[in-house]
């Protein structure tokens, strides 16, 4: 099946979506019928868009933990829930997809952050994001 988004309109909704799961608290399932019935025509199944939500979701502990580790004086749990929902989503880019260079997924990331939040958080998730690159090619 070919997506119908983007890579970029793909993570924009994944970021929505993965920031409802964190706020409703109703999972992943239940979270991805709600996407498909605010989208008409939206088919999830084998797109870009499903594996990044499903794959940040299903990984979320170790992002967290890697998340907590590389984001120096802030606990995930303190973060703005845009902020941590890009860099989530990034990490989960970054450890998890092969296919996808390391540079974009930080590029996404910033640009998303600029599209959804304006102060200061583009340059708090690009240092995020560099110390996690960095970590992993120690």
């Amino acid at each position: 099946m070919t997506d119908r988004y983007s890579r970029h309109e793909a993570r924009k909704i994944a970021v929505q979506t993965l920031y409802q799961i964190d706020i409703n608290d109703e999972g992943l399932e239940k979270n991805l019928e709600m996407l498909t019935n605010r989208i008409e025509g939206l088919e999830l199944e084998d797109t870009f868009l499903e594996e990044i939500i499903t794959g940040t979701y299903q990984n979320l502990s170790e992002i967290d933990k890697e998340l907590n580790e590389s984001a120096e004086g802030w606990k995930v749990s303190r973060m703005g829930k845009v902020d941590r929902n890009i860099l989530r989503l990034a990490i989960y880019e970054i450890l998890y997809v092969d296919d996808i260079p390391i540079e974009v997924s930080i590029d996404e990331a910033v640009e998303l952050a600029k599209e959804f939040i304006a102060d200061k958080s583009p340059k708090f998730i690009n240092g995020v994001l560099g110390r996690v690159v960095s970590k992993q090619e120690e």
